[in-house]
């Protein structure tokens, strides 16, 4: 089969940072669906994981984590999909990932496609969608409704692929005040088109800009990127025993400047279920599952923020290096073989 790998960790400037190699079909455990690749979409995580995971052996790592496709088999042991059936999923990072024509998966953390959407489209939702609603609902412990009217809630990133979801969600699903950060004209209309209540730009003072704004204090942050960077502006923002969650990765972060305003720290890794198969494993099927309603239903709608086309090694090195650069609005997407 056609997939995309990589052998040694390079710039994505280089031809072999990725390369379109020749795997052969992987097989499906008792609970794995295998699954026709259709779609795929790319995450930071892709980068972080080329550029500094060195492959083992010599052999071919190949990434990619988000996928809409069809099963083609189920394992011996499987009872929430049949062949033929449209699905999406986030994969697990411990197992093969799939810029692949072929992948297995475990079907606990596998959706029902959303049944009006296309596969690109739906390609982008899995890995934010389920990063934004743990973050939000089991992280942060926010309950949908109107329950937190009254509360607020401060993105940091709102523009990129898990802000873009996550701006919806908390517009759509719950009572918050929703304010979205992001450093451009063109990404910011983004976030006000997703539904925040007030954008800021978070390349100034934060604090400064949200006083400015007149919201000088907000009950639960959101911080998807540079949070180091954030951190004394974040806690200065947060109003006493307010929420902080985040999902990227400081080399370094004082939790000491937390205590005064007794601010809880949250730490939201969408993988940890399937990594460790938590007894609630299957919360991310069920979760998928009521994705693709809200999408079916209107009341969210994907994030597709560029198409790059077939997948293929040059496309993707292209797919990455603008997600490196910094400068992505939305999901990025690749489509067939």
């Amino acid at each position: 089969m056609k997939a995309i790998a990589y052998y040694h960790s390079l710039p994505i400037n280089d031809p072999h940072s990725l390369q379109d190699i020749e795997l052969p079909e992987p097989v499906a455990g008792p609970r794995d669906l295998l699954v026709e690749v259709r779609a795929i979409s790319v995450n930071p995580v892709d980068t972080k994981v080329r550029q500094n995971v060195q492959p083992e052996d010599g052999a071919a790592k190949v990434l990619g984590w988000d996928v809409a496709g069809v099963v083609k088999a189920v394992g011996s042991e499987v009872t929430l999909f049949k062949a033929g059936d449209k699905v999406f999923y986030a994969g697990s990072i411990a197992r093969a990932g799939g810029n692949s024509e072929l992948h297995v998966v475990d079907e606990r953390i596998v959706g029902h496609m959303p049944k009006t959407l296309g596969f690109a489209e739906a390609a982008a939702l899995p890995l934010t969608a389920i990063t934004a609603w743990e973050l939000l609902f089991e992280r942060l412990g926010i309950q949908e409704g109107e329950q937190d009217q009254g509360q607020s809630l401060l993105i940091v990133g709102a523009a990129g692929g898990v802000g873009s979801i996550l701006t919806q969600l908390a517009h759509q699903l719950t009572g918050l005040k929703v304010i979205g950060s992001a450093s451009r004209p063109q990404t910011q209309e983004w976030v006000r088109a997703l539904g925040a209540d007030l954008v800021i730009d978070h390349s100034r003072p934060l604090s400064d800009m949200l006083k400015a704004a007149g919201q000088p204090q907000v009950t639960h942050v959101a911080s998807l990127t540079q949070t180091d960077q954030h951190l004394d502006q974040l806690v200065e923002a947060l109003a006493p025993q307010g929420k902080l969650a985040l999902i990227d990765d400081p080399k370094a972060l004082d939790v000491t400047k937390l205590k005064r305003k007794s601010l809880s720290l949250h730490w939201e890794f969408m993988y940890t279920r399937s990594l460790f198969e938590t007894p609630d494993m299957l919360e991310q099927h069920k979760l998928l599952n009521r994705v693709a309603q809200l999408i079916d239903a209107g009341t969210l709608k994907t994030t597709v923020g560029e198409h790059f086309g077939t997948i293929n090694a040059e496309n993707l090195r292209r797919a990455h290096a603008l997600l490196e650069s910094g400068k992505a609005k939305g999901k990025i997407v690749l489509e067939g073989f």
